[in-house]
């Protein structure tokens, strides 16, 4: 009778537990290497992102991810929806993200960086300067510079661009009345290919990369302005060139990162491998940013005439 009595209390004990959690009991459909998921990206990582999910989804046919491209604050304000498995974008989250999803959402954020890109100035092929210090950049992001450019981000708030700018070059200062939005990327290059009173900042992943047809007819509208590197003795004025990337001497550098939201290895674990080992590391290269996980001989050469 003891023994029945002990067993009863027990299972009770048991129910009572199993009724006083508040974890969602969840089943998953998809694994490392098959499934569907949705991300977030940051809009200037689009044509970047878009290559590696095409390889990957060739590799893995049994795969399907569907990306979501907004600015970069849309995309950390997705991590709250149930939908959204990961994010891209230029930063990692700060104390006050980290918390909430692991005290609210009860997820263990996994982080981390991919890969290195640039802010490329872009000027009208007609435009007369192309070549600018850093002072020049930031005091025409100011509006207190003696050029009388107009200068053309991918929106006037939320966008990693717009953070850079404020962070970086403005120093918590205002932007100036000059500072005008465009509502994309590409949309920063149309509107500098039809304006020669006009710079724009857009990320490189863009424009970038001279092997990819649709990037070759935006350099046909537009050129890429030379920058000072700060860094370099004598002074030497760089363009946002893979190997300026990866030392640095480009002033306008930022990383790639990640962050997924899987409390178990699925398909957005699957991503991230591919992306952070060899293959997803390749693509990187091959598209002129600069792989973070993997190491990459820099050579010196000279080139005769």
């Amino acid at each position: 009778m003891q023994t029945r009595q002990v067993i009863a209390w027990f299972f009770m004990i048991l129910l009572l537990a199993s009724c006083g959690s508040n974890a969602p009991v969840q089943s998953f459909s998809d694994t490392l290497t098959s499934g569907t998921i949705h991300i977030s990206v940051d809009e200037s990582f689009k044509p970047i992102i878009d290559s590696q999910i095409q390889v990957f989804e060739s590799a893995f046919p049994q795969a399907k991810i569907i990306t979501h491209y907004k600015s970069e604050a849309d995309c950390i304000r997705d991590l709250q929806n149930d939908s959204i498995r990961m994010v891209i974008i230029t930063r990692g989250l700060n104390k006050t993200e980290e918390k909430i999803m692991k005290d609210t959402l009860r997820y263990y954020p996994i982080q981390g960086t991919m890969a290195y890109d640039a802010i490329a100035v872009v000027v009208n092929n007609a435009a007369k300067d192309s070549i600018f210090d850093m002072a020049d950049i930031r005091s025409m992001v100011k509006g207190t510079s003696g050029y009388k450019y107009k200068v053309v981000m991918d929106g006037l708030s939320a966008t990693s661009i717009v953070r850079y700018a404020m962070d970086s070059l403005l120093k918590g200062q205002p932007f100036g009345s000059n500072v005008v939005a465009a509502p994309s990327s590409q949309g920063v290059i149309d509107y500098i290919a039809s304006n020669k009173d006009a710079i724009g900042l857009v990320g490189v992943s863009w424009i970038g990369n001279r092997e990819d047809a649709t990037q070759l007819s935006f350099l046909n509208k537009v050129r890429i302005a030379s920058l000072e590197c700060v860094i370099c003795r004598p002074t030497a004025y760089v363009k946002p060139y893979q190997a300026n990337i990866a030392t640095k001497r480009y002033p306008l550098v930022r990383s790639l990162q990640y962050v997924l939201k899987e409390n178990y290895r699925g398909l957005g674990s699957g991503f991230v491998n591919f992306l952070t080992l060899e293959r997803g590391q390749l693509i990187f290269r091959r598209a002129y940013l600069w792989p973070a996980k993997m190491a990459f001989d820099l050579r010196n050469a000279n080139i005769s005439q």
